[in-house]
This record gives structure tokens, C-alpha cells and sequence, in this order.
């Protein structure tokens, strides 16, 4: 082998800069990942490390090469002293930076989370490391933080007593150990406090912890706490809406060892934490937390490997549960972690579905209108109490979902298909994906010219309730402008889902309006994204004993408005696991969906190798965009690696071929509709 890479040294010596280059006396090959943007290409490659570069081009560092006649970058997994390639290697022409910015670590979970995803390594490495900032390589580390940690109020920590195994949790953490455990949060409960209590008892272990959320909201609440729990300088908050270089900065401050706790939204899934004893994740059913660029991931997902290769303790929390938990459940690779039913019925506020037997005005003939007796008494009563009022609607906008008034059709836009709504301070319907107005529409199936409103928006919502109680003060939270906190005064506040206020002190009521739309969406996760807003929404309002109370704009006899009135996310979770099971969905098996033009999902399909025992489902066309169609592949969960290395194999031959055509794959989507 020594003679192949003398050999290879000769061969592939060439002038770079000035003089001739010779390789490196100790390890001369570097093994390199090359961002060359093919897919085919997706594998290591060797080169030779020039001698004056060799001090330089260390394991995790930026480098530059030519690959196939063109300059590419790429970073250094490793150095060796000898090669397996027979042919001519190329020198490193450049180090970008000494910085080291891939750990080993990072490398291996990068590639493993490539392979589970049927995505490539430079993919996936895109995603964990963040652009360089020069400036910022530059700046002299700060030191740790030293000293003891700050005095925790007391009574802090207490909370998680009241959870069964829930001191056995942190005295796991407290010892190192990795346990596993998925969370069923309180009503009320204040979780960025508890996930604190969780990282402090990490940090006192000597070990690291990452901490993932959905949006920035959240990781505001959860900066404050882990602040409080730590003190200055022990940890860092990484998001996307971060500017490069404070993005940057922040990154290297973890990958020095200056601080061993990070917390952010799904990015941070990926931070090259030290020693790393904890990763958790609170609301692991906001889609938010799906990487919406190739390969794809979860956050959850990448926060499982990590936990399983490091290993490390992993809490996956939330007021509800998933399918994709409680399956860690069922198959005991996590335990649960939760509350008993008497402290569960003290924590929760009393809820009812509009118009059912037990509440006010039920024998009315608006018991079921979309706001119904019941909750105009309740919504009365709190904020006589001086208490404010949540209002969650589903949609944001003013009416944004019509139907014909006739056959109530969905109605749709004549140019792409698009569903027609309506815009405040506008008579004419016009398209929510073109914008094209609908003038002059008609139903295409009874002929009929006027259109019902299927769905009201957070806009209208407010004018209606702005009339009904007059002189009321009224709010609106949606995604154009988010309300962080509103004080312990009466107030109507009208938000969508995600988008609601936290109250001080805790809202008197929440009225949860236009259920039924929620539930009727042609969406597999349509019950359990349900479940998961009314829960957000409910956890804000007070306990039952302190008056709170909910009204849930649903049929009573529904399973999820069951779920919700017992307070039972739990039974929910096992039920939709079993449905899943039955009907053959994640995560009960794995699923890759095949999407793009007919043509490219044809040429794409063609190209597969499927496992044995996979099925082939479509292909179907979609509504949006147009000219599109998905193609679902199916295999039971033993074979998920199989389905996944025969799409990156088919993305790998296509991309060889240089097919213009597109096709876009992704293991276990989110949305099958």
C-alpha cells in the first residue's frame, strides 16, 4: 500500500501556486466530502494533503480542490497514510479555514441521517453546519463560564413530582445515564421551566444537552428559563432568523467547547455539542419542525440517532402526543412519562362541546351555530371575572374557504384549480395560489353563481365578536402580526393555532371554533393536528377549580373531542397508532413519496429497485400545483433502509443521466392528501 501512495504522490504532483507541491510526510491522503451538488457522486474521495498545507488541513476543516476540472469546496473526514485508489489523486489546492467546524461526530450522525432519509452527505451537511464568517473565526474564544450556577428558587423542580418517574428522570440525568422518556405535559404547565430543570441537571452531571423547539416564540420562553437556570454564558440560543455572522458566532462557540448547552428551532438538532447527556424536543407534532430542503429530516428523527450513537438521555415532550411517540412507547424504546389522572383533572380547565346535553342553551336552535350558547355565557363570565378570552380559529385572512351555495362544492379557481376565498374590503372572490379574481364564476357541477363560507378567518372572526361584545376590547394574533403575552384584563383575543397570546395569570375561557373544518381536512394527521392545537390552546386557560373553562366548536361524539373533554392525549396517541397499523401509514410502516411532473415521476419510478414487499400506490394527480403528480412507496418499518438506499439509488442514476425532467422523493412525509 506504501508504494501505491508513492506512486500516486508522483503522479499526481503538479504545480499549485508557485513551486512544486509534494505531499505531506505523515497521513498525506485526506478523505473529502465535495460539495459537487450530484448525488451520484455521493461518496468520500482521496487526496493528497500538500506538505505546506499539512499542519493546516485537519479532520472537519474547509478545504477547496478541483474536482473534474472545476474548484469545489468540501471538508476533510479524516487523514490517512495510505490509499486503496490505484489512479492519480489530485492535491488540496486551498484550506479555507483552520477552523475545524465538522466534528467526527457530526459527520458520522450527517451520514447516517443522509442514509435514513435517502439524501446525500453534503445534503445533510448543509443543514448542520452554517456558512463561514471569517470575522468570526477570528475573535478570540471567550472563556467559560465559570463559577457556581445560580440559586434555584425554591420549590423549582418540584414539578416534575408530580409526574410518575419524573424524579427517576432527572436523577437518570443527574448520573449520566441515558434514559429515554416521552413527555405528557400538564395543563398549565410551565415547560420551558421543566426542560430547564432537565439541562440543569445535565450541566451539574458534566455533560452537554440540546434542547429543540418549533418557532421562535418558543425559544424565547425556553432562553429565559435555561438563563435562569444556568446564568449568563453557558449556553446558546441558534435559530435561522439569526444573522450570519451572530449565527456564526454562536456555532463556533459550541464547536470550541465554550458552552456545552444549545438551544434553538430544528436546526439546532445538529449543534456539535461536547459530551452531550440530553436531547429533548417540546411539541414534536408542529410540522415546523420538518426540514423543508433535501434530504428532509425531522428534528425528532436526528434527536432519536443522536440519542441512540452518542448515547444520550432524549425527553420528547408536548401537551399531546403523536403517533411517531407513541410508537417509542409501544416498542419500549421510550418510557412515558406522565401525571396520574387526579393531578391531570386539578390541572386541567373544565371542557364542553358546544350544544352537546350538559351545556347552556343545548335545546336551542343556536346550539350549534359556530358560536354557540355556551360559549357566549362562558366568554361573558370570564370577562366580567376581569379575566381575557382566547379565541382560536383555524384560518388567518377573512373568509378564506368557499363553497357553492348550492351543491357546496369546494369552490375552485377556473385558471389552476386553487381554492377561492375572500379578502376583507373586497366584493369579489379571488384565488388563494394565482390570485386570479373570480368574476362571473359558476359551480361547474349545479351551475349555481354564489358561493357559502366554508371557513371564517381570524379577521372576520374579530368584527363579529367585536359586535356581539360591545366594548370589549379585541385582539388579533395571527402570522402577519404575532402577540407575544396580553395582561390579566378583559380582552377578546382572536388568534389561529400557534399564534396564541400566553395570558398572565392564565386565561379565563378559550373558545375553539370551527372544529368540524379542522377534523374534515383530507389529511392523514388531520385528528392528531387537531388534537394538538385545541391542547396548546386549553393548556393556557386556568384549572376547572379557579373557573377556567372551554368550549370546543365540535361534535361531542367525535373520538378527538372525546380526547380533549377526558384530557386524554395518551388514548388518542394509541388509537391512531392502531388506525395507522390498519390502514398501512407511517409510522406504523415506511413510506417515501415520489413527486413532480408526470413525466419525471414515470422516469424516477422506473429507475427503482423496490424491497421485496413494497407496494406501489398511485400515481395520482394533485390539485397544486398543477401538472403534478405524487406516487406513494410503501414497505413495513424492518425495510425502511432498503426503500431508502433505492431512492437515493434511483436520485443517484437520474442525476447521472443528467434527466431534466424533475422528480423530487422524501421518506416519510408529512402531508398525504
Amino acid at each position: 500500500m506504501a508504494g501505491i501512495v508513492s506512486s500516486a504522490a508522483r503522479r499526481g504532483s503538479r504545480r499549485v501556486a508557485a513551486g512544486v507541491s509534494v505531499p505531506a510526510e505523515i497521513d498525506p491522503i485526506a478523505r473529502v466530502v465535495a460539495d459537487t451538488g450530484l448525488p451520484h457522486l455521493d461518496r468520500p474521495f482521496d487526496y493528497l494533503v500538500p506538505a505546506e498545507l499539512a499542519d493546516q488541513a485537519q479532520p472537519g476543516v474547509r478545504v477547496r480542490m478541483r474536482f473534474a476540472g472545476r474548484l469545489v469546496d468540501g471538508y476533510v473526514l479524516d487523514r490517512r497514510p495510505e490509499t486503496e485508489h490505484s489512479g492519480k489523486l489530485e492535491f488540496l489546492q486551498k484550506v479555507i479555514s483552520a477552523e475545524s467546524v465538522l466534528s467526527p461526530e457530526i459527520a458520522v450522525l450527517a451520514r447516517a441521517v443522509a442514509d435514513r432519509y435517502g439524501g446525500s452527505l453534503e445534503d445533510v451537511l448543509r443543514l448542520a453546519v452554517p456558512p463561514r464568517h471569517a470575522r468570526e473565526e477570528a475573535r478570540l474564544p471567550a472563556e467559560p463560564a465559570a463559577g457556581e450556577l445560580p440559586d434555584q428558587p425554591t420549590g423549582a423542580g418540584a414539578r416534575w413530582s408530580e409526574y410518575q418517574a419524573g424524579p427517576a428522570f432527572l436523577q437518570a440525568l443527574a448520573d449520566g445515564k441515558p434514559a429515554r422518556a416521552v413527555w405528557q405535559a400538564l395543563p398549565g404547565e410551565d415547560w420551558p421551566a421543566r426542560l430547564a430543570d432537565a439541562v440543569r441537571a445535565t450541566y451539574l452531571a458534566g455533560r452537554g444537552a440540546i434542547v429543540v423547539v418549533p418557532d421562535g416564540r418558543d425559544l424565547a420562553r425556553l432562553d429565559a428559563a435555561v438563563l435562569a437556570a444556568l446564568g449568563p454564558g453557558r449556553h446558546v440560543a441558534l435559530a435561522a432568523d439569526l444573522g450570519p455572522s451572530q449565527r456564526y458566532r454562536r456555532f463556533l462557540a459550541v464547536r470550541r467547547g465554550q458552552v456545552r448547552v444549545a438551544i434553538g428551532t430544528r436546526g439546532a438538532a445538529f449543534a456539535p455539542v461536547r459530551n452531550l447527556g440530553l436531547v429533548a424536543m417540546f411539541d414534536d407534532g408542529d410540522d415546523a419542525l420538518a426540514e423543508q430542503r433535501a434530504p428532509y429530516p425531522h428534528a425528532r428523527e436526528v434527536l432519536m440517532m443522536r440519542s441512540a450513537a452518542e448515547p444520550a438521555a432524549l425527553l420528547v415532550g408536548g401537551y399531546a402526543r403523536t403517533a411517531e411517540a407513541q410508537l417509542m412507547v409501544e416498542s419500549s424504546w421510550a418510557h412515558p412519562l406522565a401525571a396520574d389522572r387526579a393531578v391531570v383533572r386539578r390541572a386541567a380547565p373544565r371542557i364542553e362541546a358546544g350544544g352537546d346535553e350538559h351545556s347552556a342553551g343545548h335545546d336551542s336552535a343556536a346550539a350549534h351555530a359556530r358560536l354557540s350558547p355556551a360559549a357566549f355565557q362562558i366568554a361573558r363570565v370570564a370577562l366580567a371575572a376581569g379575566r381575557p378570552v382566547l379565541v382560536q380559529v383555524p384560518r388567518r385572512g377573512y373568509q378564506p374557504g368557499l363553497a357553492c351555495v348550492s351543491c357546496r362544492r369546494p369552490a375552485r379557481c377556473r385558471v389552476c384549480r386553487g381554492p377561492l376565498g375572500m379578502r376583507r374590503g373586497s366584493s369579489v372572490a379571488s384565488c388563494r395560489w394565482c390570485g386570479a379574481l373570480a368574476t362571473g364564476w359558476r359551480c361547474p357541477v349545479c351551475a349555481a353563481d354564489s358561493f357559502r363560507t366554508t371557513v371564517t378567518g381570524a379577521v372576520r372572526t374579530a368584527e363579529e365578536l367585536g359586535r356581539a361584545f360591545a366594548g370589549t376590547r379585541v385582539l388579533t394574533s395571527a402570522a402577519e402580526q404575532v402577540i407575544v403575552q396580553v395582561p390579566a384584563e378583559p380582552a377578546l383575543v382572536i388568534a389561529t393555532p400557534g399564534a396564541e397570546p400566553i395570558a398572565l395569570g392564565g386565561y379565563g375561557a378559550a373558545l375553539l371554533l370551527d372544529g368540524g373544518a379542522l377534523l374534515s381536512r383530507p389529511d392523514l394527521r388531520a385528528a392528531e393536528e387537531t388534537l394538538r392545537r385545541w391542547m396548546a390552546a386549553a393548556a393556557l386557560v386556568l384549572p376547572a377549580t379557579a373557573g377556567g373553562r372551554v368550549v370546543v366548536g365540535a361534535d361531542s361524539s367525535l373520538p378527538t373531542v372525546q380526547a380533549l373533554i377526558r384530557w386524554d392525549p395518551v388514548g388518542h396517541a394509541v388509537a391512531e397508532l392502531a388506525s395507522r397499523r390498519e390502514v398501512g401509514f407511517p409510522p406504523a410502516v415506511a413510506m417515501a413519496a415520489v413527486e413532480g411532473g408526470p413525466t419525471g415521476v414515470a422516469a424516477f419510478l422506473a429507475e427503482l429497485a423496490l424491497p421485496a414487499g413494497a407496494e406501489l400506490l398511485g400515481p395520482v394527480e394533485l390539485d397544486h400545483p398543477a401538472n403534478t403528480e405524487r406516487a406513494l412507496l410503501r414497505v413495513e418499518l424492518s425495510r425502511a433502509r432498503e426503500l431508502a438506499a433505492a431512492v437515493h439509488t434511483a436520485r443517484a442514476a437520474r442525476s447521472a443521466r443528467k434527466d431534466t425532467d424533475p422528480a423530487r422523493a422524501r421518506m416519510d412525509p408529512l402531508a398525504m392528501f
